[in-house]
């Protein structure tokens, strides 16, 4: 069987980070990490300045070779992969970048059609609509279709960012800082979005952020990477009380007080209107 066919069971992870390391010359940014991400979860991927985590995103995603371990993703241990079949379970990916990554020359309409004509190979007829569906289903009106990236708000930009990560209907969602730039209320309903739409359709989520807000509003873990590996990987209540300085200033200091805070406030407001 055709290996870049093989699919995880139900109570396997969608990707197996194991021993992997990564290297830019003598700088050693990864060894001997592991990490998994469970089937459907949101996972939330922290660390301080220099840790890693977009490389990890990168290594994941085949953007970056690394210099040693495996990353095994749906079934599939990625090295061991021809070019066809990684082309094969890239294709089972969304990405959404911190800048969004839209073509300027192309509106969104266009944008998002891009990789259900040149992956899918459907007309461009049928992409174009399914494009205006997606674009729907990440809350943009139906006018938005035919404006340009640079006449968007940031909000509205990673709104569409998002639609054509989702345009071949991903099983794992890869997004790199998706609040970054955006205010507090654009922030919330992004990721309010994310776990809509994670509920409703089903893929897993590999997030890498800063945004305390978001690891409290839509992660159902979270991972920490600190001295070339992961440190902890737990619930966002158990990895705050691990006891690393960076761990404690990060979830205790004024932003992550704020930021429980306002999620014990959304739960309350939330149980209390059901």
């Amino acid at each position: 069987m055709d290996s870049a066919k093989s699919t995880p069971q139900p109570d396997q992870p969608v990707i197996q980070v194991k021993g992997l390391v990564n290297r830019f010359g003598a700088h050693v940014v990864h060894e001997n990490l592991d990490l998994t991400l469970k089937r459907g979860e949101i996972l939330g991927v922290v660390g301080g300045s220099g840790t890693g985590k977009s490389v990890l995103l990168r290594s994941i995603v085949g953007l970056k070779r690394p210099n040693g371990g495996a990353v095994e993703v749906l079934g599939n241990t990625l090295n061991e992969l021809d070019d066809k079949q990684r082309s094969q379970i890239e294709r089972r990916f969304g990405v959404l970048f911190q800048r969004g990554a839209l073509f300027s020359s192309l509106n969104l309409q266009e944008n998002i059609a891009l990789p259900l004509i040149e992956h899918a190979r459907l007309p461009r007829e049928d992409a174009e609509h399914l494009a205006r569906v997606k674009l729907a289903l990440v809350g943009l009106p139906p006018q938005a279709a035919l404006q340009f990236p640079e006449s968007l708000s940031g909000g509205m930009v990673k709104r569409a960012a998002l639609a054509r990560a989702l345009a071949l209907d991903p099983e794992i969602l890869f997004l790199d800082e998706p609040t970054a730039g955006l205010d507090p209320i654009g922030a919330a309903a992004f990721d309010q979005l994310l776990v809509t739409l994670r509920n409703a359709l089903g893929f897993s989520v590999f997030l890498v952020t800063h945004d305390l807000d978001t690891l409290y509003a839509a992660c159902d873990r979270v991972a920490v990477l600190s001295q070339k590996r992961v440190l902890v990987v737990d619930t966002i209540d158990k990895v705050a009380d691990t006891d690393d300085e960076w761990v404690q200033d990060y979830f205790h200091g004024p932003r992550g007080r704020a930021a429980q805070r306002a999620h014990a406030a959304f739960s309350t407001n939330a149980y209390t209107q059901e």
